[in-house]
């Protein structure tokens, strides 16, 4: 299948497999550039890197703002459609979604997600640029527009430190679908050691994942297998304090107030900086942001008591 994408040796797949096999250990990110610990700086979600060997090329593809925290979060000119999130840059998707349709065992109605899953969406989806802010670094890069919609001539007016001034190119696009293109499954062009991101894909169609939307009630009757959160910050979420300190944690799963009651969101489950694994300095973050590794199915049994 590597193959037909490309005529090379055999010996050069070989070798092609082998460079992704180490490069790429945990099946998508180089550790050399995503070590995943200590700060948000060393994970995928610094999106000033490029985690491919093709970082010239790349360039074509999104603006580059020499920031990290600037692809989702402004100190000025932040977002007005996301007013729960602090300081948000991001555009807001605006694409209708396929909500979860299966039968729940709470019995609760599956609605729009929450401003703690549209954060995530804005990039997952596919449908917004990843590097689609409304407020770019310095002075003069500000459009309120771009809160809910994605004005490319104004990406590319970008002229700052980054390598990429003007260039989003209509080839493939810039947004998670069209890099899909060539880091999907299997990968164009394996010789080149493209890292896979299909895993990080969600699409519009949400009917395939855990649902989020779902309202998590704070006392629970009798025969249902879920367990009862333990904390409350009145009117911003509910969650389990498992050290109970009164407030939430990066490494306890919460649910959000959306006005329509305590709701599961992306966010209940995932911390997009990372949490660590353990209580040592330095120590690696939990895989795929999770707020509690799944070894064992801990994460579930966060929530769910079968």
């Amino acid at each position: 299948m590597r193959i037909k994408y490309i005529a090379l040796p055999v010996l050069m797949v070989i070798s092609s497999i082998l460079l992704i096999t180490i490069v790429h250990a945990d099946g998508w990110r180089p550790a050399s550039k995503a070590p995943n610990h200590t700060s948000v700086a060393n994970t995928g979600h610094n999106l000033t890197q490029r985690y491919s060997d093709m970082e010239a090329f790349m360039n074509d593809y999104r603006n580059d703002y020499n920031a990290v925290c600037v692809y989702c979060h402004t100190p000025h000119g932040a977002s007005g459609e996301m007013g729960s999130i602090p300081l948000w840059n991001r555009t807001k998707p605006s694409t209708p979604y396929d909500l979860y349709s299966a039968p729940t065992t709470l019995g609760q109605t599956i609605t729009v997600p929450g401003a703690n899953s549209m954060t995530c969406l804005s990039c997952h989806d596919g449908t917004v640029a990843i590097d689609s802010i409304i407020n770019m670094p310095g002075s003069g890069g500000y459009l309120q527009s771009q809160e809910s919609s994605v004005d490319i001539a104004f990406l590319d007016s970008w002229g700052g430190a980054g390598p990429n001034n003007g260039n989003h190119s209509v080839m493939f696009g810039s947004t998670i679908a069209d890099c899909n293109r060539c880091h999907g499954t299997p990968p164009m062009f394996p010789s080149l050691g493209m890292a896979d991101f299909s895993v990080f894909f969600i699409e519009t169609d949400l009917r395939n994942d855990h649902p989020i939307g779902v309202e998590y009630p704070t006392t629970l009757g009798a025969g249902v297998d879920f367990k009862i959160p333990t904390g409350i910050q009145a009117g911003e979420m509910s969650f389990f304090d498992l050290n109970s300190n009164g407030k939430a944690d990066t490494n306890e799963i919460r649910m959000y107030q959306t006005g329509e009651g305590y709701e599961v969101e992306c966010a209940s489950c995932h911390d997009p900086h990372g949490v660590p694994s353990s209580t040592e300095a330095g120590s690696e973050f939990i895989p795929s942001f999770l707020r509690v590794s799944n070894a064992e199915s801990a994460l579930c049994f966060s929530c769910h008591t079968k």
